[in-house]
């Protein structure tokens, strides 16, 4: 299957861990010197719940290794969740 990174803004991304969905994706982080995609950035939540659209350090990155399977409808991705909150800090 090809894709086009623009086709990818309107796939939903799904945590497999709990099914939520955690939103489109916001940004594409990519390593240029290697040539390779580190990652997906989502708009991040906040303690509240709340989508976060104003504070870029609450943007969650997902690492390329954590995504699990692109579909034609979804991207899962496997993510540590910490009491029905995302942890930021997924390194």
């Amino acid at each position: 299957m090809i894709i086009k990174i623009s086709d990818l803004r309107n796939l939903e991304i799904i945590n497999a861990n709990d099914g939520k969905r955690l939103g489109p994706i916001k940004d594409i982080e990519l390593d240029l010197d290697k040539g390779i995609i580190k990652g997906i950035i989502l708009p991040g939540i906040n303690g509240a719940g709340l989508l976060s659209i104003f504070s870029k350090n609450d943007d969650l990155i997902v690492p390329w290794d954590k995504i699990i399977r692109i579909g034609i409808d979804v991207i899962l991705v496997d993510v540590a969740t910490q009491q029905g909150n995302i942890k930021n800090n997924l390194g």
